[in-house]
């Protein structure tokens, strides 16, 4: 338990370090690219230890870790980083932690997998208050709140199809080693990205931007990552998307105290009912492996 809240919160400081960062002038391609290179020697480094002593990966396997860390950790990091630069570390969290009801929601679309009545109920009350909180941010910065939600939303849209497509690949590679695989594609995708959209003169930024990099890097990439693997070994996956239910809290609180966000009725109100409508959906959870993709989602919010 205690692994699974230091890695849900330190999870969380990640939508800190990124708005922190933003104040130097840096953009999202250039920030990713720098979090994504200080994290690579140590994805690679969990990949080959996780793959000692095993069979190498077939083809097949090969283009699946290809494709899941292109959606699931590529295109979902970038998103995220690109909407945190619209919309408060607050709402960002809030958004994210809608991840296991689109997990249920793609079953629905592509599996045909039925939608239980409490489970609809939990997803109602959290979207309402997603809704509640993007609402007063909306009124405050206009179509920048809409934006950079669209972002957010489409990057947890892209880690759901991740959970919902790496169910069979785990089982079989491992999740150490199909973690460690994934996130290294989705480093080096980050790197070319900005090799292909950045002169090379872009990478020259404020000293302050490269220390939160390797602080984001480490402490809130490589580290949450381990830590939430280890809690779900030990008290699985159910217990750990309990737990994983301190992460809104701590972000809003780190954005608080150290971004100086404003705390409002309507955040408190909105935080509440998405924690509540997610609560009431794991509760209606059955099944080990959707509650296994239920707790990843979960502990990765």
């Amino acid at each position: 338990m205690a692994l699974a809240l230091l890695g849900s919160i330190a999870f969380s400081g990640k939508a800190i370090i990124v708005k922190l960062a933003y104040r130097y002038g840096v953009d999202a391609v250039t920030l990713i690219m720098y979090r994504m290179l200080f994290a690579l020697p140590i994805f690679a480094a969990m990949a080959w230890w996780a793959s000692r002593g095993k069979p190498p990966l077939s083809r097949k396997d090969w283009l699946g870790v290809l494709g899941l860390g292109v959606t699931g950790y590529y295109l979902a990091s970038f998103l995220d980083f690109a909407g945190l630069m619209y919309v408060t570390a607050s709402l960002e969290r809030l958004i994210l932690y809608l991840n296991p009801t689109l997990v249920v929601v793609l079953g629905w679309a592509l599996y045909g997998k039925r939608i239980r009545a409490g489970q609809a109920l939990g997803m109602g009350i959290s979207y309402c208050g997603v809704v509640l909180v993007f609402g007063l941010e909306a009124r405050e910065q206009g179509a920048h709140a809409a934006w950079g939600a669209l972002l957010i939303f489409l990057s947890a849209v892209s880690y759901a199809v991740y959970l919902v497509y790496s169910g069979e690949m785990v089982q079989r590679i491992g999740a150490l080693r199909l973690v460690g695989l994934a996130t290294t594609v989705a480093c080096l995708c980050c790197l070319a990205q900005f090799v292909a959209l950045r002169p090379l003169g872009a990478a020259i930024v404020a000293p302050e931007v490269l220390w939160l990099s390797v602080l984001n890097a480490i402490l809130c990439t490589a580290a949450p990552v381990l830590m939430v693997m280890m809690a779900i070994e030990r008290i699985g996956a159910g217990m750990a998307a309990q737990a994983g239910m301190v992460g809104p809290l701590s972000t809003i609180l780190m954005g608080i105290w150290i971004l100086g966000e404003p705390f409002t009725l309507w955040l408190a109100a909105g935080t509440a009912l998405v924690m509540l409508g997610i609560f009431v959906f794991t509760r209606s959870a059955r099944g080990g492996r959707t509650l296994n993709a239920w707790g990843r989602a979960l502990a990765r919010a």
